[in-house]
């Protein structure tokens, strides 16, 4: 409950929200706030507009419907329904079926660094589960047996997994989520609206004074502190998601073990960053609700948390796909990726040193 208070004020406080909506004369400038916990963790719609309060409720029910669809735990869902199937083929729909497909794409262009098949290892782990623990050698390398795109089947609007396989969307569920947000804000004609979900953040349009919106980058030393931030990026018309060990974590035997596991070893991912954010426009031409922006910014997020600053580095350079970085390093060192320099703010009481790269 500390994670949820915490992460519901850096918000608040990095949007500029006052926590209630009004009403002007002008339309445009009429605004609805409402705050939701799903998908575990706390999400605040703020939207401007004639149609704010009707688009900010839309934005909640289809939070609510991708929940239900894609949680690994409810037993109506079609993934608890998958998961439980024992090997054989089910139907799970077009968009789940996308969104599988989606999944399987940023494995690949990652080399298994995203991986939604890591499910029983998170869990022997208790990230998904009740209670925590340090699972054996053993256990981890008959787990990872099982993990890999391989294991997955898709047919049409049907899928399987080999039996003992287990996936687990959430890595991507929020991302997809402000996807599905940013078509709700469109066909509404909402002219700008702060989005967050958690680590994802999209803003769309600019603050009513013309402004960019300012978005935090929580430091990972202080998590527990609204007011402690890496940085500051100023953004218009785009998403950014952050992805960090230190959002969820526990500790044994003296040593710290954080949520974000490394596919190819079943440890918590040991990179030398503690977070990552990814950043990247959002073409309002292109919003469609599809998987699409949002959700490649929530996979790589993760990713490249895994990989490390080198290869998260080299795989931006690659140009494969559009977009932006800030990484936080372990040994305080903020590195910003020169398409968004000039949007991002230093924090200069941080104690962290910045540099740029191309």
């Amino acid at each position: 409950m500390k994670r949820f208070a915490a992460a519901l004020l850096a918000a608040l406080m990095t949007v500029g929200l006052c926590g209630c909506s009004w009403q002007t004369e002008s339309p445009d400038e009429a605004r609805e706030v409402i705050q939701v916990i799903a998908m575990d963790t706390v999400m605040i719609f703020t939207t401007y507009g004639e149609k704010s309060t009707h688009a900010d409720y839309l934005s909640e029910d289809e939070v609510r419907r991708l929940e239900s669809l894609l949680s690994r735990t409810d037993g109506e869902s079609v993934i608890c329904q998958l998961n439980s199937a024992g090997g054989l083929g089910i139907d799970v729909g077009e968009e789940v079926c996308g969104l599988m497909e989606a999944a399987e794409e940023y494995t690949l262009a990652t080399e298994g660094a995203f991986d939604i098949t890591i499910a029983p290892v998170v869990a022997a782990w208790g990230f998904t589960e009740k209670e925590n623990r340090v699972p054996s050698q053993k256990e981890l390398d008959e787990l990872l047996t099982l993990v890999g795109p391989e294991h997955i089947t898709l047919a049409g609007d049907a899928a399987a997994l080999t039996p003992g396989t287990q996936i687990d969307l959430g890595g991507i569920a929020k991302g997809y989520a402000s996807d599905r947000i940013a078509e709700i804000l469109k066909e509404n004609s909402i002219p700008r609206a702060t989005i967050s979900l958690g680590g994802n953040v999209l803003a769309w349009g600019d603050r009513p004074d013309g402004t960019p919106w300012r978005v935090g980058i929580q430091d990972p030393q202080d998590p527990n502190n609204a007011n402690a931030f890496a940085g500051m990026l100023h953004l218009t018309d785009a998403f950014a998601v952050t992805s960090g060990g230190y959002q969820r974590f526990f500790e044994a035997d003296g040593k710290t073990y954080h949520h974000i596991i490394d596919p190819a070893t079943g440890y918590p991912a040991d990179s030398g960053l503690t977070s990552v954010t990814v950043v990247a426009d959002c073409d309002l031409d292109e919003v469609d609700g599809t998987p699409s922006v949002g959700t490649m910014c929530d996979a790589l997020s993760t990713a490249l948390f895994v990989m490390g600053e080198e290869k998260a580095l080299d795989f931006w350079r690659s140009g494969k796909y559009d977009f932006d970085l800030v990484l936080v390093t372990e040994d305080s060192r903020v590195v910003v990726t020169d398409g968004i320099a000039d949007e991002f703010e230093e924090s200069k009481e941080s104690g962290y040193s910045y540099e740029v790269v191309s």
